[in-house]
């Protein structure tokens, strides 16, 4: 417990450093700890290892989420009002409500460079474990930069800890994104020389060599597409998503199973963000529940059993326009959403939506929301490996099939995909990640990296060319503590 307490006094103090920008402030810490008294035992750095998945659980508590999914076409209005959530559907996020800001990402970073500048400094017992934490510290490193620079862009590049507090050490310009993503892929490969072994840790929540591969797969596949790496970086990104086929990785039968609470972190996920009773409050799955008061009389039993015990908030919910892509023989859409219709005087009328995908368990008559927020698992691997087949003229039906085989079982003759053009495969494999993935923090990336954006979201059909929309805004608040930083064009 005294050596977590120390990594979040680090991790406080460092976040407080990112975000500090007052020269005449003066701060006389009344703790002791510092990070020359702290990183010299390998329990120190194992508590630094800990802080470091600590500081990334917060931005899973809502924060991936908003940046992934929340402006996509799978969320809209719920039943209990909006609660500020319509801007991101709507997407009308501008500097003054821009969503989150990116300071919480930059705390897990420093986490990241602390490790990466005293770990090698310290004495173990093993070579290996030395090794298998500065591997998890750099895959970390590159997957926060990775969602920053979908999210915002150009980003400040910071590779070592901020330890001062002195202007010089915190202010920073933007750095391009071509150079972001040099320093994404640099981590990535030391990464993945420096893990001891293929293998996934037990509980599956902490960053491995096949999760590293499938971080490399999600990176080559983006800057292929979106970064003018063209057929060169998608080759490479195939390569790094079949070496995950070599791990310990399989479809589960169950499709419902993969989000079963009493089943994290099955052999279908390669790394997932731990949420624990005890060590954290609900995570925003919450958000896309029901409220025991908002939940109508006259629903059917069915219906009722589904929903089992209610609470949360019902500010947002799956759309029609998700739903209704899934077919009634899919196993995916009633573990994905639950519809309620009342039945008043005898007229069976849609009432709301809720999600399945996320409703944790029941706690002594409280139902908490304590899943795992899934990075990634076998199904998305799969589907990307579909999606750099396709782009390099290569068969994608093998992969594309085995998905479909796990949601539709018997059915599966009625669903089975059949090689066609580039442009319709593609459509089908960005359809198969809605109906696979959907509501799991991914929609949104996928809908640009696809370049279909503009056409799927119905908030944006009409702002077709408006290509800035597809960062989000820095925020004033940002702008202010951080004066050499510069808004995304678009938002001035």
């Amino acid at each position: 417990m005294k050596k977590i307490y120390q990594v979040l006094m680090l991790a406080a103090i460092g976040n407080l450093a990112l975000t500090s920008c007052t020269d005449n402030l003066e701060l006389k810490p009344t703790s002791v700890i510092s990070n020359a008294s702290f990183w010299k035992t390998e329990d120190d750095a194992k508590g630094g290892t800990y802080g470091m998945y600590v500081t990334l659980r917060a931005q899973a508590s809502k924060n991936l989420f908003l940046w992934g999914e929340g402006r996509s076409e799978t969320v809209g209005s719920g039943v209990q009002g909006l609660d500020g959530r319509e801007r991101y559907y709507l997407n009308t996020l501008d500097p003054t409500t821009p969503g989150p800001e990116w300071q919480g990402m930059y705390t897990v970073i420093h986490q990241c460079n602390l490790l990466l500048k005293y770990v090698p400094n310290i004495t173990f017992t093993s070579e290996a474990v030395k090794n298998d934490m500065l591997a998890q510290a750099y895959t970390m490193r590159a997957y926060v930069y990775f969602t920053m620079t979908k999210t915002w862009g150009d980003l400040p590049l910071v590779l070592e800890p901020t330890e001062g507090f002195t202007p010089e050490s915190i202010q920073k310009e933007r750095t391009a994104s071509a150079d972001i993503f040099k320093q994404i892929k640099a981590d990535i490969d030391k990464a993945i020389q420096l893990f001891p072994a293929n293998t996934i840790p037990t509980g599956r929540f902490v960053w491995s060599k096949p999760s590293a591969n499938a971080l490399k797969g999600d990176v080559y596949l983006w800057t292929g597409k979106r970064a003018g790496g063209g057929n060169a970086d998608i080759t490479t990104a195939l390569a790094a998503l079949n070496e995950v086929k070599t791990a310990d990785v399989v479809l589960l039968d169950n499709y419902a199973s993969i989000f079963d609470y009493a089943n994290k972190g099955n052999r279908e996920t390669l790394f997932s963000i731990r949420f624990q009773q005890n060590e954290v409050t609900d995570n925003d799955f919450a958000a896309m529940y029901f409220s025991a008061a908002y939940i109508p009389n006259d629903i059917d039993a069915a219906t009722s059993a589904a929903i089992g015990v209610a609470n949360g908030n019902n500010f947002w919910a799956p759309t029609a326009l998700f739903r209704d892509q899934f077919t009634t023989d899919d196993q995916r859409r009633n573990a994905t959403f639950t519809e309620i219709y009342t039945s008043a005087s005898g007229t069976r009328k849609f009432y709301g939506a809720l999600q399945s995908k996320f409703k944790g368990f029941i706690n002594s008559g409280v139902r908490l929301y304590l899943n795992d927020y899934i990075v990634y698992r076998y199904a998305d691997i799969l589907l990307m490996i579909a999606e750099a087949k396709n782009a390099l003229g290569q068969d994608p039906s093998e992969e594309m099939n085995q998905v479909r085989k796990r949601a539709y079982g018997t059915a599966l003759p009625n669903h089975l995909f059949v090689n066609g053009t580039k442009d319709a495969n593609d459509d089908a494999i960005l359809k198969e990640r809605l109906l696979e993935l959907g509501l799991e923090g991914k929609r949104w990336w996928d809908l640009i990296r696809f370049g279909k954006a503009f056409e799927k979201v119905p908030s944006l059909q009409s702002r077709a060319g408006q290509n800035y929309l597809l960062l989000f805004p820095i925020s004033s608040n940002t702008l202010s503590l951080e004066n050499k930083v510069k808004q995304n064009p678009g938002y001035n």
